[in-house]
Formats: C-alpha cells, sequence, structure tokens
C-alpha cells in the first residue's frame, strides 16, 4: 500500500521561473493522497471549487494537503481521499510582491501650444509599480479565463490609456509646454490616482507612477539650447564659473587652465573699462557748446567774447581772443 501512496504523492507549488507573473494556475486539477502544498514567499495560494473559492492560504511554508489544508476549506473539510478518488479542484498561486513596470508612449502626443497651430509632438518615458490588491476580484474577471496574467498585460492595458491621461493633466493649471519636466512628480502623482482607479476593477492597483523625462522634438531641443546659450552669455560671471568647471572637467593642467582663466577676465576688465571710459566721456559732454571749433580746422565765423565777424585768422581783430 505504501507503493501506491509514493506514486500518487505529488508536488502542488509555483516556482516563479517566469518574470513578471501575477499569478499562475495550477494546471494538474486531480490532487492525489500525500499531495503536498508549498507555498513560498510573496505568495498566497488559493483553492476554487466549481468556480468558488474554497480558502486562501498565505503563510508560506510546507503543507499536507490531507491533514493541514482540508479541514480549512469551506465545502470540502469532510473530503476523504480514496484509492481512485483525487480531489478535483483548482490551485490559484497569487504574486503578493510589487513589480516594477518600464513604460513609455507608443506615439507622439501633440499637445496645443501657443504658435504651433500642429500642436507640439512630444513623448514620455518613465515606470510605475503594481500588484494584486483584490483577490476575489482578480478571481472574478481575470482568473477564470486566463492561466497566467502578466505585468506585459497590464502595460499593454495602461498604455493604452496613457495618451489621454497625459494630455488632460498636461493641459490643466496652464503648464509651461516647453518645461514639463520641471512640474513631471504633479502631472504623474494625477496619473497614478486615474490609473489605480481604473485597475481596481480587475483588482490590480497602481502603487506607484514616475515620468523620468519628457521627449521634445529635435527644432524644440535646439531653441532651448540656443535660449540657454543667450542667457548664459547675458550673464558673464556666471559663464566664467561655468568655463572654469569645465576646463576642470576636461582634465585640464593647473596652469593652462590659469592662464584662459587670467586671459579671459583680462579681456572681460577691458572690454568693460573701454565702456565705462565711452559713458564717462559721453556724459562729461553732454550739454556743453563745442568749444572754439576745436578738431575744425577753422575758426568761428564770429567771436565768441565779443561777437566781431572773424576773417579765418586765429585772433579776434577787435578784442584779441583767441578763436582756435
Amino acid at each position: 500500500m505504501g507503493f501506491f501512496k509514493n506514486q500518487f504523492s505529488s508536488v502542488i507549488e509555483w516556482n516563479e521561473t517566469r518574470e513578471g507573473v501575477l499569478f499562475y494556475k495550477f494546471q494538474n486539477q486531480e490532487i492525489k493522497k500525500g499531495s503536498r502544498l508549498i507555498i513560498r514567499p510573496g505568495q498566497d495560494a488559493i483553492f476554487l471549487y466549481n468556480g468558488r473559492v474554497e480558502g486562501i492560504f498565505e503563510d508560506d511554508g510546507d503543507y499536507d494537503i490531507e491533514s493541514d489544508i482540508i479541514p480549512f476549506l469551506t465545502t470540502l473539510k469532510s473530503f476523504k481521499f480514496g484509492f481512485s478518488t483525487p480531489l478535483r479542484a483548482e490551485i490559484l498561486f497569487i504574486n503578493t510582491k510589487e513589480l516594477l513596470v518600464k513604460w513609455g508612449t507608443k506615439n507622439a502626443i501633440n499637445l496645443q501650444a501657443p504658435g504651433l497651430p500642429g500642436g507640439m509632438p512630444i513623448r514620455a518615458f518613465g515606470t510605475f509599480s503594481c500588484k494584486i490588491v483584490e483577490h476575489d476580484v482578480v478571481i472574478e474577471k481575470l482568473a477564470g479565463i486566463r492561466q497566467i496574467y502578466t505585468v506585459e498585460d497590464v502595460k499593454e492595458r495602461i498604455v493604452a490609456s496613457l495618451d489621454q491621461l497625459l494630455m488632460a493633466w498636461i493641459s490643466r493649471e496652464g503648464r509651461d509646454m516647453f518645461n514639463l519636466q520641471a512640474d513631471a512628480r504633479n502631472i504623474a502623482k494625477g496619473i497614478a490616482s486615474d490609473l489605480d482607479m481604473d485597475m481596481r476593477r480587475i483588482g490590480i492597483g497602481i502603487t506607484d507612477f514616475t515620468i523620468e523625462s519628457f521627449s521634445y522634438p529635435e527644432e524644440i531641443k535646439k531653441m532651448q539650447e540656443k535660449a540657454a546659450a543667450q542667457s548664459m552669455v547675458g550673464d558673464m560671471g556666471r559663464y566664467t564659473q561655468i568655463a572654469a568647471a569645465d576646463a576642470m572637467g576636461k582634465g585640464g593642467g593647473g596652469s593652462h587652465m590659469a592662464a584662459d582663466m587670467v586671459s579671459m577676465q583680462m579681456g572681460m576688465a577691458m572690454g568693460q573699462q573701454m565702456v565705462n571710459q565711452m559713458n564717462l566721456n559721453g556724459s562729461s559732454n553732454m550739454g556743453q557748446p563745442q568749444q572754439r571749433g576745436a578738431g575744425t580746422g577753422t575758426g568761428p565765423k564770429f567771436c565768441p567774447n565779443c561777437g566781431t565777424p572773424t576773417t579765418g585768422s586765429k585772433f579776434c581783430g577787435n578784442c584779441g581772443n583767441q578763436l582756435f
């Protein structure tokens, strides 16, 4: 008799050889006498009989089905194994761990932007985390028709609705379309809330959602780089600091960097000195009459001292005043 017991004994377990699986249904529905159930950390085991939940087991360990499991099943607690009477039930393994998934928009999303009649096409990339939160809902909505359910199935459902969610949350509160990264956290928070509400309809929760980057067309990137360069050149103090940091980052020797810095600072100082001198001369001459035709080569037609007409001589014939 011991021979038949060993022959019928089997181990019911889920090794999770495939990554990203949210639940897995044990394929062999016949559970024979002497079978054992192994529940690993991060797993739950659900016994189903005729489509109904008989029991949920959450503690990991190695269990004898006849003595450790059946007494706790709802309608099968009095089931007795016989020589040819296996237990016909389904066992659904649930992955209780939080799974991280990368996402990206399939196509560019056209957002309304000032000065762009056709809209501005952008792409977005990031990650989200999900896990099963409602066993009963998963069994009702998914497990009845699926042998296995993976994060790729979740991703496909989420990406299908991302375009509309991104457009809705980016368009709120007058966000700057050309600097979306600065507000990526708030946008992601709003999207996470909407996605979680939608996915809980099938028993899956979205525990986190992040936007790592927004991708703009090359033309927009070039415009941003040009604007940044103009802003940097406008602030020469900042330009000096950036130039110094860049020289250090390129591994330039101390003497070369010092020489470059001195040359740049001297040039800046000379330019500033010239500007100051021009401003000084302009302000000192402002509102003053030209003196005696200096620099013209000819004297005035009338003596500025006595008003006597001049004849082109250097001195006034009436008062002797020097004309030029």
